[in-house]
């Protein structure tokens, strides 16, 4: 299987076009919605695409914590990547 960059969606209206460019630089992307549980495997890369909410909204859409620890397993270790996790409980 080919690796691929994984665009999670928390409803960004950029998101169809975060994938295009990514697919026109021949790399193989896959859009799911943020409440949906990801295959993780063959994964290089991961893109958190944006709501219009604020984080402090009530209605704001959120990520599965389990998730969260996942991405920092996966790329931990990774001299490329400059990964942090800030998760606020409201």
């Amino acid at each position: 299987m080919q690796d691929k960059i994984l665009i999670v969606d928390f409803g960004s209206q950029y998101t169809q076009l975060i994938a295009r460019r990514i697919r026109e630089l021949n790399v193989y992307s896959e859009i799911i919605p943020f409440n949906k549980e990801p295959d993780l495997t063959d994964v290089k890369g991961i893109i958190l695409s944006g709501s219009p909410h604020s984080v402090l909204d009530n209605d704001a859409p959120e990520v599965n914590p389990a998730f969260l620890a996942d991405m920092q397993y996966l790329f931990e270790g990774s001299k490329n990547i400059a990964f942090s996790i800030r998760y606020q409980q409201k």
